[in-house]
C-alpha cells in the first residue's frame, strides 16, 4: 500500500515539475518571436501625419465639395410632344385622328445664376413644350435659345424669380488621363443622382475618321436619362456635357462620354452672339496616321494628322500647308488622331488665328494659319452639305469638275439612294457642276422644286436621281 501512494505521489510531482517547465519553454520562446516581428507601427498612419502626397491624395477623392456645388444647379428636363395618331385611312390622308402627348426626360446644367440651362439637343429635339424641375422640385417652363446638331449642345432660358444656384466652366483641354470625375443627372427619372469615375480617354471619336465631334471618356456610370447631365471635376468645374454611352443593353456597361466644356462654351457664346453656331475649318483633308498608314507611305513617324488634299482658298492653302506635311501640333496641343484636330477646331471661330506645327522632309515648321469660314467653302442643299473639288480629286477621278459631298442628313439619301460621304455630284438638270458658286443660283429657288441629279459613286458608277 504505501509503495502504491509512492508511486502515485511521484507521478504528481512529474507531471507538475513537466508543465511547469513546459510552459517556461514556451513563454520564452513566444517572446523571441514577438521581438523578432518586424514592427506594424511605420504601415501605420497616424492622424497628424503631414505627408504632402497622402494630403493630395484625400483631398484629391473627396467628392462631397464638388458634389454640393454641383448637385442644385443640375436639372431635371421634360420633352412633351404632341403628334397626331390616325383612327383610319381617311384620317391619315387628312392629318387627322387622336392627340396623343407623348413625353421623355434628360438632364440640363444650368450655367448662370439669371437661368440659361445646357442641355443636349437630343433631350429637347421635337418639343412643343419643355419643363425644367429644378433640385428644389420648382417647375418652370422652358424656351430654346437656340441649338447645334452636330455637338448635340442646346441652350434654354427659364425665367426664375430667385438667384440660380450655377457650375462654372472649367478648361477640359486641361483634363487629365486618370482624373476623378463625378456624373450629375437623373438618370431613370432619379433625380440628383451623382456618379464617381475617372477620365478613361480624351478625343474620342464615336462615328469613325471624319466626325465632327471629339469626346472624352469616363467611366462614371451614366444612363438613360443622364443625357444633358454635368461631367464635374473635384473643385466642382464642368468639364463636360454627357452626352452618350457605349451599350448593347442600352444601359451603362462600362463606358460613358461626354461633349468637352471649351466645345460647349464656344457654342453657347456663338449662340448667344450670333444666333447659331460659327464653324471654323483648317481647309485640309486627310487622316490619323497609325502603323498600316505611315507604313504604306513609307513614313517612320506614325504620330500625326497625314494631310491628303488642300482645299482651294482656304487658310491652309494660303498659308502654304502642302500636300503630304503630317500636323503633329496646333498652338499647344498634340495632334495624334483626327479627332484631336476636330476636337480643337471646334474650340475655335472663323479668321482665328492659329500656329500649326507640320514635320516637311524631315524638319519641324510652324506656319501661322487663319481659320476659313465653313460656310463660305461649303453649301447645304438637298439636305446635304457639299465642297467643291481638289485638283488632285478631279485627275485622280478623271473629271473634269463636281461639288463633293461631306455630309448627309437625311437617311433617305444613303439607305434608298446608296449616296455615301466622298460621291460626287457631277450635273443637275443636264449642267455641268463646276463649284458650290453654280449650286448657289439655285439655292435661291428654295429647292422647293425636282431636280435631276447625276452622281459618281466611290466604285466610279454614275446614275441619275430625282430629288426635291
Amino acid at each position: 500500500m504505501k509503495e502504491i501512494l509512492k508511486i502515485t505521489l511521484f507521478s504528481i510531482l512529474g507531471g507538475i515539475i513537466a508543465i511547469s517547465g513546459y510552459k517556461l519553454v514556451s513563454e520564452k520562446k513566444v517572446n523571441q518571436e514577438i521581438n523578432t516581428v518586424t514592427p506594424t507601427q511605420q504601415l501605420s498612419i497616424p492622424v497628424n501625419n503631414t505627408d504632402k502626397t497622402i494630403l493630395g491624395l484625400t483631398k484629391s477623392t473627396d467628392f462631397t465639395t464638388a458634389a454640393e456645388k454641383t448637385i442644385h444647379a443640375v436639372v431635371h428636363v421634360t420633352n412633351t410632344t404632341t403628334y397626331i395618331k390616325p383612327r383610319n385611312i381617311f384620317d391619315y390622308y387628312n392629318r387627322q385622328g387622336e392627340q396623343i402627348q407623348k413625353g421623355s426626360t434628360g438632364s440640363g446644367v444650368v450655367i448662370s445664376e439669371d437661368g440659361y440651362i445646357v442641355t443636349n439637343n437630343h433631350v429637347i429635339d421635337n418639343a412643343d413644350e419643355l419643363t425644367v424641375t429644378l433640385n428644389n422640385q420648382k417647375k418652370y417652363k422652358a424656351r430654346v435659345i437656340g441649338y447645334d446638331k452636330k455637338s448635340d449642345i442646346a441652350l434654354l432660358k427659364i425665367e426664375a424669380k430667385e438667384k440660380l444656384t450655377y457650375i462654372p466652366f472649367g478648361d477640359s483641354n486641361n483634363v487629365k488621363i486618370g482624373e476623378w470625375v463625378l456624373a450629375v443627372g437623373n438618370p431613370y427619372n432619379l433625380t440628383s443622382t451623382v456618379t464617381a469615375g475617372i477620365i478613361s480617354a480624351k478625343s474620342r471619336d464615336l462615328d469613325g475618321d471624319d466626325n465632327i465631334q471629339s469626346f472624352l471618356q469616363t467611366d462614371a456610370v451614366v444612363n438613360p436619362g443622364n443625357s444633358g447631365g454635368a461631367l464635374v471635376n473635384t473643385r466642382g468645374e464642368l468639364i463636360g456635357i454627357n452626352t452618350a454611352i457605349s451599350s448593347k443593353t442600352g444601359s451603362y456597361i462600362g463606358y460613358s462620354f461626354a461633349v468637352p466644356s471649351n466645345t460647349t462654351k464656344k457654342v453657347v457664346e456663338d449662340i448667344l452672339e450670333y444666333g447659331n453656331v460659327q464653324q471654323a475649318i483648317l481647309g485640309v483633308g486627310g487622316f490619323g496616321l497609325n502603323n498600316n498608314q505611315a507604313n504604306r507611305l513609307d513614313l517612320k513617324d506614325t504620330q500625326g494628322y497625314y494631310i491628303s488634299e488642300i482645299e482651294l482658298n482656304s487658310g491652309a492653302e494660303k498659308a502654304g500647308l502642302l500636300v503630304g506635311d503630317i500636323i503633329k501640333n496646333i498652338d499647344n496641343t498634340k495632334i495624334t488622331k483626327s479627332s484631336d484636330l476636330t476636337g480643337y477646331l471646334s474650340t475655335k471661330r472663323p479668321y482665328n488665328t492659329i500656329n500649326v506645327t507640320v514635320l516637311r522632309d524631315g524638319g519641324l515648321k510652324t506656319m501661322s494659319v487663319k481659320l476659313s469660314d465653313k460656310s463660305i467653302l461649303t453649301l447645304k442643299a438637298f439636305d446635304l452639305e457639299l465642297k467643291n473639288l481638289t485638283s488632285n480629286e478631279t485627275n485622280d477621278l478623271d473629271i473634269k469638275s463636281g461639288v463633293k459631298i461631306v455630309t448627309i442628313n437625311r437617311d433617305f439619301l444613303s439607305k434608298e439612294l446608296g449616296l455615301t460621304k466622298g460621291c460626287i455630284i457631277i450635273k443637275i438638270n443636264e449642267k455641268e457642276i463646276e463649284s458650290i458658286d453654280d449650286l448657289k443660283e439655285l439655292n435661291s429657288l428654295d429647292f422647293k422644286n425636282l431636280y435631276n441629279i447625276e452622281v459618281i459613286y466611290k466604285n466610279g458608277n454614275s446614275k441619275n436621281w430625282w430629288l426635291r
